[in-house]
C-alpha cells in the first residue's frame, strides 16, 4: 500500500468531510456531514488551520489539523495539533505516525517553537506520541471554561 501525505486545499473538502465526520463520531458526536463540510469550508476560507491528509492507495485515509497560536513566554509562534484521525480500515499501517512526522517537519521548516496537543487519558496513541519525542506536560493543568454551561 502506498501512502502519501498532502497538504489539503479547498478542493479536498469532499475527501475530508467523511474523515472529519468519522473523527467526531469517534468522540461520541452525532454524524453530521453537512456541518462538517461547513466547518471545513470556514477553516479554509478564513485560513485558520493547516490540514494534512493521508492518501493510501488513492483513498483518503486520515488527517491532522493544526491551528496557529503563540507562546508569549517563548516569544514564538506555536502550532496546536487539534485533530488526528485515521479511518478504521487504515489503522495500524503507520498512517498516524506519518501524519505526526509530517506535522513535526512542517513545524521545523516554518520555524515554530513546537507542537502542542491534548489527548484523552486512555488514548492508546500516547505511546506513539512518546516514541516520536513528545513529552507529557506534568508541570501544569489544562482548564476549560464552557460558554454553554
Amino acid at each position: 500500500m502506498s501512502i502519501k501525505i498532502i497538504r489539503a486545499e479547498k478542493e479536498h473538502i469532499p475527501d475530508l468531510v467523511p474523515l472529519l465526520d468519522g473523527y467526531r463520531i469517534f468522540y461520541n458526536q452525532s454524524s453530521d456531514e453537512p456541518k462538517a463540510k461547513s466547518f471545513l469550508e470556514d477553516r479554509f476560507h478564513n485560513q485558520e488551520s493547516i490540514i494534512f491528509m493521508a492518501v493510501a492507495s488513492g483513498e483518503p485515509a486520515g488527517f491532522t489539523q493544526l491551528y496557529r497560536s503563540f507562546s508569549t513566554v517563548g516569544l514564538q509562534p506555536i502550532l496546536i495539533l487539534n485533530d488526528l484521525y485515521v479511518s478504521n480500515e487504515f489503522r495500524n499501517k503507520g498512517i498516524g505516525k506519518d501524519l505526526l512526522i509530517w506535522a513535526q517537519e512542517y513545524c521545523k521548516k516554518h520555524h515554530y517553537k513546537g507542537l502542542a496537543l491534548e489527548t484523552a487519558i486512555d488514548n492508546p496513541a500516547q505511546k506513539l506520541y512518546e516514541q516520536l519525542g513528545w513529552s507529557k506536560d506534568c508541570h501544569c493543568f489544562h482548564y476549560f471554561w464552557s460558554a454553554n454551561s
